[in-house]
């Protein structure tokens, strides 16, 4: 086997022999000792060199291994106060994998922070640093843990298309491509497919996938290509997405705390879990209370000004509920007096997710796109759904990304994906 155990299988044995593979952390040689860090995706082990040993020629060897080289050492684990870990690995033979250059493009073990473009060109190494990677863990649990909620829900996962042949809400935030002889987009949002799987009887359905929005916005909490938990579900009101809604967040913080207390640790984030249900506020009553900081006209959207103000008067998670129409997407199920059936999750003053009870009535749909000047025969292939059983049904998108950024308490959303696409980033 090229390894026996990673760093954190060798912590917990004492008087054995392993071999255990990573990278070279640090190395630091004290006369005729040195400590050599390896580290790996579980931890680190220190690796005491002792000259005479070792020998000469190997200790030489082994302390002139570059920062960053992936090595392989065979030792025996041993015990020891003295060691920050706990434990210390007497090498016999160290292996070097692949050396690395010197000097580094960024620093991995360096206490000197980097700017965002700085890591981003050099992500594979910015990867490395165990703090960036737990915002990664933490990612993971969390998607985990809102899936194994709308798993328990009965839904069912589902993929849909991401080149379409018309937006999804209208509008101008489109990346488009040529589809061979024809004109395509990017998908927004999976939203028409999933009400067309409702049509199908499928009942409760969700997907986990990229979605894409150009737009132009250059900020710390806009991406262009982005991960979007999309859930729909059948013989439902508003009132039952947002109870799966909130019930899936919670259940992905739950599994973070559960499995992933290290990570935290690491991003120095006490995380507790939630309170169900979250608060529900409606448009008129976070219109007043933006009201009482800034002046804001009933049928405006929030502003980020506004949203400012919302976050420092609620806080945590709450929905906004009962929006006005003319500012919701065609799909949303009209209320009375100009109203909607539509709800925004906000955690202080950031949007997670928008959702609401859609309009399952074929005519009225029609004639609401009409009023928003979309051109229903361009969505005859939605359309045809409507006219043929369609059940009542509510749904909502929730951005991954944005709830990561809650999670972790990392401040620019870029943090929260591998490889992020931003306004001007298309490597790496």
């Amino acid at each position: 086997m090229l390894r026996t155990h990673t760093t954190k299988e060798a912590s917990m044995l004492d008087g054995e022999s392993v071999r255990v593979c990573g990278w070279v952390h640090d190395i630091r040689v004290l006369g005729r000792i040195a400590f050599l860090v390896l580290r790996d995706r579980y931890g680190f082990a220190q690796l005491t060199l002792i000259r005479s040993l070792l020998g000469k020629d190997k200790f030489k060897e082994y302390t002139k291994i570059t920062r960053e080289s992936v090595i392989c050492a065979t030792g025996k684990v041993q015990k020891t106060e003295q060691a920050k870990l706990g434990f210390e690995i007497l090498p016999e033979i160290i292996e070097v994998l692949n050396p690395a250059d010197a000097p580094l493009p960024l620093g991995v073990s360096d206490m000197v922070t980097a700017d965002m473009e700085t890591r981003i060109e050099n992500r594979f190494l910015d990867l490395r640093k165990p703090e960036v990677m737990a915002v990664f863990k933490v990612r993971s649990a969390l998607l985990q843990g809102i899936r194994e909620v709308l798993v328990a829900n009965g839904f069912l996962e589902v993929h849909t298309p991401k080149i379409v042949a018309t937006a999804t809400e209208g509008g101008t935030e489109l990346f488009p491509l040529k589809y061979f002889e024809k004109d395509a987009y990017l998908n927004q949002s999976p939203q028409l497919y999933k009400q067309i799987l409702m049509a199908a009887g499928f009942d409760r359905v969700f997907e986990i996938a990229p979605a894409f929005r150009a737009e132009e916005h250059n900020t710390t909490r806009h991406l262009n290509e982005f991960i979007s938990i999309d859930a729909e579900l059948s013989f439902a009101n508003d009132e039952d997405a947002m109870s799966i809604l909130e019930k899936s967040i919670v259940g992905g913080i739950k599994r973070v705390i559960d499995k992933e207390s290290e990570a935290l640790e690491q991003l120095n984030v006490k995380l507790s879990i939630p309170e169900l249900p979250f608060r529900r506020v409606t448009y008129d009553e976070a219109l007043n209370l933006v009201n009482k900081h800034i002046s804001m006209e009933w049928g405006e959207d929030f502003s980020t000004e506004a949203l400012k103000v919302l976050g420092e008067e609620i806080g945590g998670f709450y929905f906004i509920t009962r929006w006005p129409l003319d500012i919701k997407p065609f799909y949303v199920l009209p209320d009375e007096d100009g109203y909607s059936f539509a709800f925004d999750l906000m955690y202080r003053d950031k949007e997670l997710s928008s959702g609401a009870q859609r309009n399952h009535r074929y005519e009225s749909l029609v004639e609401i796109m009409r009023s928003k000047g979309l051109n229903p025969e361009n969505f005859n292939f939605y359309l045809r759904a409507f006219k043929y059983g369609m059940p009542p049904h509510a749904g909502w998108g929730l951005g991954l990304e944005r709830l990561v950024m809650i999670v972790t308490g990392v401040k620019n959303i870029r943090e929260c994906v591998i490889f992020p696409r931003d306004r001007t980033r298309l490597v790496p």
